[in-house]
């Protein structure tokens, strides 16, 4: 059973995001939760999928020299790229609705990168997907924004939640990608690293 060759690792999550954590949950993947607080920075020349890589390694890089052979540390970012634009986590209500507005009747991208640490090696992988929102209301973006607060989410929304169901006409890619996870990138990385 591919879920006994699992347990030979000794996975960490290093994310506080309680979508990744479920997503685990969901593959029957047991994990253990270890967040390590990073100042989340990048380069400013950086661009698209080069910048969640960064931020991703970044943050593995708070466990360098602590683990042992069977640990593997997992860590990720998401970024929403729209118009050569990195749409990061609103800071506030103004801030969220000029995000929802100018992805409002357009199309962006959103990218997941996922580090896989150990004591001897060190991947990172990337999933995009393309996401076409609907011409959205400002009547619909408020009741969106006071209703859910999505200001822990990248580009100011979760797609899974009630912006994501009235507003978006299409999706080309991974929809577990834009919730927070390339789940079969991660399903996949992890068989082969049990089976070293």
């Amino acid at each position: 059973m591919w879920t006994e060759k699992l347990k030979t690792l000794d996975i960490i999550l290093a994310s506080g995001s309680p979508r990744r954590k479920q997503f685990f949950e969901d593959l029957a993947i047991e994990v253990s939760i270890d967040v390590r607080p990073i100042d989340e920075v990048y380069p400013e020349h950086l661009k698209g999928s080069e910048i969640s890589d960064y931020l991703a390694v970044l943050k593995a890089s708070k466990f360098k020299g602590t683990l042992t052979k069977n640990q593997v540390v997992i860590t990720s970012d998401t970024v929403v790229w729209h118009n050569h634009v990195s749409l990061a986590k609103p800071a506030d209500q103004t801030e969220a609705y000029e995000m929802l507005k100018t992805l409002s009747n357009d199309w962006h991208e959103v990218i997941t990168s996922v580090c896989f640490t150990t004591a001897a090696f060190q991947k990172t992988l990337h999933s995009t997907t393309h996401v076409k929102f609907k011409s959205l209301s400002d009547e619909e973006i408020w009741y969106y924004i006071h209703s859910f607060k999505p200001f822990d989410k990248a580009g100011g929304y979760g797609i899974q939640e009630w912006i994501g169901l009235i507003g978006i006409e299409e999706i080309k890619g991974s929809y577990a990608n834009v919730v927070g996870l390339p789940t079969h990138l991660v399903h996949e990385t992890l068989m082969a690293l049990a089976a070293c």
